[in-house]
């Protein structure tokens, strides 16, 4: 009799129970946050599942949270290193308040992030990085988090992704460390399991960057299918989740970091204009990423040039704006500070010259890997002399493009330095940011100054912009006079009379202010024309003030929100604007420089909410402040 291979009834029913544990719940976003040391590949992690999401078609907003050193002591809280991401079927604003969700890849990611979770939120625990040394060197001394009550009001999920990484490999004839190294992929997997995702993207990755070293790249495939099926065979009761495509515009998308955002816009307005792109810099954290980028694009026709310090990086571009090319140079607070003189320099001899500061906390070094706003005043008015330069501020990863692209308008539009005002939490957050096609991009208008035969050539005579003509050296006939001393109106020749400096002075002032006839009237973004509140923000405090007025709005709050993008001028209507309000209130991660500057110019008493911890704001943090001042 032949032997029977039909499964017993009572195994059919066990896994039948299992299959019904393994609950499909439909959600409209969620929040996650993978962390663990700067060795674990937690912004690698990150970017794959983010980019994953973008390909599925959701909206999304991310927060990769890095440590300042170049490698800290391994499973310190100093070396923890944090990505965030907030992905849904709905329009997301932020990378999220609480997460939904912890990767804790060690007891010193668990510790630095656990106020951060949502009560009931989920956490997943590697088990290995909670031994008794990673517990001494997180602070934890002797006592197990896991076991001591502290994340019993959570969802904890522990899996020993160390060993179960090394069972994967064994035989593959790698070595331990090399093997370690993929253990980010199995959380990855796992992940890509818990919320119903398709791993072709990061099988496709993986495949490309690890095309020569066919060792690794199996190592990695491998391990990344063995965490999902980890989740498909665990015998604990999950919950599964999908998370359907957001609504958005009909479009083509990609996923946009800030810092990539500006590089692409730059680009776009050199070929607008038809000009050279330059960029001359040094590098520095966070703006680097920059540079890294524009040097990618030379097909483009741009060149890069990465100086020995912050004054070369700038003069370079200063001489490459005379020889008639769109010349950008970037940096960061530290570095825009050695970068002032050459500034002025610029100014004086009004030449089109955008300056990117990416801002961080300082001052001096200060937090070099964490987000501030505290260079406005420094971008206003940090010059010697009377220097006014335009200033301009992206609110968005996504409006990094836009207002790079603003930059280079302004700049050649009125033969002016303009500074572009980014920081940490945009330059190196991401966002869906749909193609924009060239035709719609505002025109960027270049008209080279011609020689006219019988015509004296006056480098300083002005347009009905106050502009000056862009004259290229060696050009027969317009040979003119440059540098950094007072120049006599119209012929540029050097002057120390008194009268006339008061009068170039003014002169350029009143080009700069000029600029406000060209730009766009401020609006609401989200309420009324007139109402109790308004919450007044500029730069990266856009997704979160939008959030907390949202949610504001939903509860009854006469509440308004409006964003400023251009600074220096400010939009000719803010004045009569901001007095249709009865109360405004500015947030800003300073100690308040655009309510100085507020105050300053419209009298009006605005309030001011400040944030200066290297963190942007949450849209909790903003709701309340509102909620106080509704009552």
């Amino acid at each position: 009799m032949a032997e029977s291979h039909e499964i017993p009834i009572f195994a059919l029913q066990l896994r039948a129970l299992f299959i019904m544990a393994q609950q499909q719940e439909v959600i409209d976003n969620v929040i996650i946050k993978f962390a663990g040391d700067s060795g674990d590949g937690m912004q690698l992690t990150g970017t794959q599942f983010t980019n994953t999401a973008a390909m599925l078609g959701n909206d999304l907003s991310t927060f990769p949270d890095f440590p300042a050193e170049i490698r800290a002591p391994q499973g310190t809280l100093a070396g923890v290193s944090g990505f965030q991401l907030h992905f849904g079927s709905v329009e997301i604003f932020t990378p999220g308040d609480f997460c939904d969700v912890l990767v804790a890849m060690n007891a010193a990611a668990l510790k630095a992030n656990l106020r951060n979770i949502r009560k009931g939120g989920t956490i997943i625990v590697n088990i290995d990085g909670f031994d008794a040394k990673n517990l001494r060197l997180a602070g934890y001394g002797d006592v197990n988090p896991l076991e001591n009550g502290s994340v019993d009001n959570f969802n904890v999920v522990k899996m020993d992704v160390t060993k179960m990484t090394r069972a994967a490999l064994d035989g593959s004839g790698l070595g331990v460390k090399e093997i370690d190294r993929a253990k980010n992929m199995f959380v990855l997997g796992y992940l890509y399991w818990m919320y119903n995702r398709s791993m072709d993207h990061t099988i496709k990755f993986i495949q490309e960057k690890f095309d020569k070293k066919p060792d690794i790249r199996d190592a990695n495939l491998k391990v990344l299918s063995a965490g999902y099926n980890f989740g498909e065979t665990r015998e604990e009761a999950t919950s599964r989740f999908s998370i359907g495509p957001a609504k958005i515009a009909p479009g083509t998308y990609r996923n946009m970091m800030g810092n990539q955002a500006v590089a692409i816009g730059l680009i776009a307005a050199a070929q607008k204009a038809g000009l050279q792109l330059f960029y001359g810099t040094y590098p520095i954290t966070p703006a680097s990423d920059i540079l890294h980028e524009l040097s990618r694009h030379k097909n483009f026709n741009v060149k890069t040039f990465q100086a020995e310090d912050e004054i070369a990086g700038i003069c370079s571009a200063i001489g490459a704006a005379f020889g008639g090319a769109l010349a950008v140079t970037g940096s960061s607070g530290p570095g825009i500070a050695l970068k002032t003189e050459a500034m002025g320099l610029a100014l004086m001899l009004e030449l089109p010259l955008v300056i990117v500061n990416v801002q961080r906390g300082g001052p001096s070094t200060g937090l070099p890997t964490k987000t501030e706003q505290s260079d406005l005043l420094q971008a206003v008015y940090g010059r010697n002399g009377e220097s006014p330069i335009p200033v301009i501020a992206a609110a968005t990863p996504s409006d990094c493009f836009y207002m790079a692209y603003e930059a280079c308008r302004l700049a050649i539009d009125f033969m002016t330095p303009v500074m572009l005002l980014t920081d940490g939490y945009i330059a190196n957050g991401a966002e869906p940011w749909m193609f924009p096609k060239a035709a719609d991009l505002p025109e960027i208008k270049v008209n080279f100054a011609k020689y006219v035969e019988g015509e004296k050539f006056l480098p300083y005579k002005r347009n009905e912009k106050l502009s000056r003509p862009w004259a290229i050296p060696g050009t027969k006939g317009l040979e003119h006079r440059i540098g950094g001393i007072e120049k006599q109106h119209e012929t540029g020749n050097i002057s120390y009379e008194a009268a006339n400096h008061e009068f170039m002075v003014a002169m350029r002032e009143d080009k700069v202010e000029k600029i406000a006839d060209y730009i766009p009237e401020i609006k609401p973004e989200v309420g009324t024309d007139k109402g109790k509140l308004l919450v007044l923000g500029w730069g990266s405090t856009y997704g979160a003030i939008k959030s907390a007025v949202l949610q504001a709005r939903e509860k009854g709050i006469d509440v308004t929100f409006a964003h400023i993008r251009y600074i220096r001028p400010f939009p000719k209507n803010l004045g009569e604007f901001l007095k249709n309000y009865d109360q405004v209130l500015i947030p800003e991660m300073n100690r308040g420089q655009l309510i100085k500057m507020i105050r300053d110019k419209y009298l009006i008493p605005a309030i001011a909410l400040n944030k200066v911890q290297g963190l942007p704001f949450s849209a909790e943090e903003i709701l309340s402040r509102i909620e106080s001042l509704s009552k």
